[in-house]
């Protein structure tokens, strides 16, 4: 373990001399991405000078428990007993900051909002989901970047596709991925009753176009115009673009911005996506614990999380979590139910079978 601390260090000392290098500071592109490892082995390597002092401190501490003075002895002791719960609470920590993590976690991402079953009510949930996740993206200081809007006919939308930027960001929403339930009374319900409705949301890891390793030759390209009266536009030009991957008949589009540049880099992106889920649900179709799909239906009943107004209450259903703070969680406190989620994550990886 102190070997491979060791070796991290090494690497955010040498990063902390690139950072420093006016080659560097002037390629905005590496410097970024640079800057973006330097913070997260930062955090590492503060962990690793407290655990590495502590050690030395003990061995001190066992060095002294074996003097001749009773009082040195006694006071070494104490220290001995002081020290132990924190080198046990890092070394937990520590196991869990060396496992293994998904090379996605550091990307940012396409964040999309979809209403489902519930008619306008679910277009307003959607609406209210958006307001939820903004809030929680602004107090992690991530930048947004709205691609497309599709509005609700009484509020709310019945989509919204966003960019979010910032430090780990795949990393803390790709568990939001699914169909989100709302139970309460809708404001379009004149007797009180409380409705059931849905919202869908999709988090796409955004890959550097250089790092999609998909050949020219195994692709089909197609444009075409944006159909629908929705959204804030109708395109006049073949804007929207189509993918199709040959070897194995995948197919990914997008008509999100006005511009085809744009809507080349996304459906590229979700067709990278969709061709590593196909390779990953291969893998592991042997294994006990199926891979959730990205979306769902978007049916009542297809569900990773319940939000019930009348009790205040949230349930998430795949790791069976409810906190009864609906008021505040609706107002971007979620990082309760992430760091829920990232933690029943770990114990899956520490057991040996698939993730969430």
């Amino acid at each position: 373990m102190l070997e491979k601390l060791e070796s991290i260090h090494h690497r955010f000392l040498q990063i902390q001399e690139q950072l420093g290098d006016p080659e560097v500071v002037s390629d905005n592109k590496k410097f970024a991405k640079l800057n973006k490892e330097y913070k997260k082995l930062d955090k590492i390597n503060t962990v690793y000078q407290e655990y590495k002092n502590l050690l030395a401190n003990r061995q001190n501490a066992e060095e002294m428990v074996k003097d001749d003075d009773p009082e040195m002895k006694e006071m070494a002791k104490m220290e001995l007993e002081e020290m132990k719960p924190r080198i046990d609470a890092l070394e937990e920590e520590i196991k869990i900051i060396l496992m293994p993590r998904d090379p996605d976690d550091d990307k940012d991402v396409i964040f999309e909002i979809r209403s489902g079953t519930g008619g306008d009510e679910a277009s307003i949930f959607a609406g209210d989901l958006h307001r939820m996740y903004t809030k929680f993206f602004e107090s992690r200081g991530w930048k947004t970047e709205i691609l497309d809007v599709n509005e609700g006919s009484v509020g709310g939308y019945n989509k919204i596709v966003v960019e979010v930027f910032g430090e780990d960001v795949y990393g803390h929403l790709k568990f939001e991925s699914g169909a989100h339930r709302v139970q309460r009374v809708p404001k379009t319900e004149s007797q009180g009753r409380v409705h059931t409705s849905a919202a869908t949301v999709a988090v796409i890891p955004k890959y550097e176009i250089e790092d999609i390793n998909i050949k020219k030759d195994d692709l089909r390209t197609d444009t075409f115009r944006a159909s629908g009266a929705g959204g804030q536009h109708v395109n006049k030009t073949e804007s929207g673009v189509r993918f199709t991957h040959l070897p194995t008949g995948i197919v990914a589009e997008s008509t999100d911005s006005r511009s085809q540049h744009k809507n080349r880099e996304i459906a590229l992106q979700r067709l990278h996506q969709k061709i590593q889920e196909a390779q990953r649900e291969a893998q592991y179709k042997e294994q006990k614990a199926q891979r959730k799909s990205l979306v769902g239906s978007g049916d009542r009943s297809d569900k990773v999380r319940t939000y019930n107004y009348p009790q205040n209450r949230v349930t998430d259903h795949r790791i069976n979590l409810t906190l009864y703070s609906l008021d505040k969680i609706v107002e971007g406190d979620i990082e309760a139910i992430i760091n829920a989620l990232k933690v029943a994550e770990n114990a899956t990886k520490m057991q040996g079978d698939s993730v969430l």
